[in-house]
């Protein structure tokens, strides 16, 4: 199981990201998959998650509104969508399959 996570870097407050998970090593198609975020200093916490087919999603209250998860299962790609960013969204953002290791994650840097 391998996760690569890239889309990260310095975004301005309001800005809109797109973050990427490639996966590979398994049957992804098969796996429901979610975003988790680490901030300095804090808990890692999921930010969202998607089925399988991605036919449902969820999204925790922080991030709700704003952050749209989807995945193309052709090219085993799970993404981001992030919007209206602020400082607080600032963290390493984690792709997370329900086995194997976590990815080395992508910075997600907000401010002005």
């Amino acid at each position: 199981v391998q996760l690569v996570e890239s889309g990260g870097g310095l975004v301005q407050p309001g800005g809109s990201p797109r973050l990427s998970c490639a996966a590979s090593g398994f049957i992804f198609s098969s796996y429901d998959m979610s975003w988790y975020r680490q901030a300095p200093g804090k808990v890692r916490e999921m930010v969202a998650g998607i089925t399988f087919s991605g036919g449902s999603t969820k999204y925790a209250d922080s991030v709700k509104g704003r952050f749209t998860i989807s995945r193309d299962n052709g090219k085993n790609t799970m993404y981001l969508q992030m919007n209206s960013l602020k400082p607080e969204d600032t963290a390493v953002y984690y792709c997370k399959a329900p086995i194997g290791p976590w990815g080395q994650g992508t910075q997600v840097t907000v401010s002005s």
